[in-house]
């Protein structure tokens, strides 16, 4: 799913098509407490990445304040951009920690994640600052 098509850069991970999230409403996983695919006509473009919404609140919510919706490092894996890498992010493996929405690649990987969850943060954190502006397919 990694691409930079329709002007989105390296640092969001998007369908070809420029999709975020791969349809899933990214405001959903705080209202509903899970994820749930958007509404292919209620949208909203961000950083030139299209977002879908189950409803026109949701929509509005997320216009507000992006930033707090959006998955960390662009929506690649977690558990990846701790390793140094950039790869995909599934919508449908995620936990919330401390407010921000973390996505990972594989259930297998989730759970390596979740054993030292602060400690993969931490280490991402610092990652990403090298990671964000460079073609997944360089590293």
């Amino acid at each position: 799913m990694v691409s930079n098509a329709f002007g989105a850069g390296f640092d969001v991970n998007a369908t070809i098509t420029g999709l975020g999230l791969r349809g899933v409403d990214p405001v959903s996983y705080y209202t509903n407490g899970a994820p749930q695919d958007g509404d292919f006509s209620i949208t909203a473009v961000h950083n030139d990445v299209t977002y879908r919404f189950t409803s026109e609140e949701n929509r509005d919510l997320f216009q507000q304040n992006p930033e707090k919706y959006l998955p960390q490092y662009g929506g690649f894996c977690a558990f990846g951009t701790a390793m140094g890498v950039k790869v995909d992010g599934d919508p449908n493996l995620w936990k919330i920690v401390d407010g921000k929405l973390y996505l990972n690649l594989a259930p297998s990987i989730q759970e390596r994640w979740n054993k030292d969850i602060p400690g993969f943060i931490a280490t991402a954190d610092t990652k990403w600052g090298e990671l964000k502006d460079v073609n997944p397919s360089e590293l």
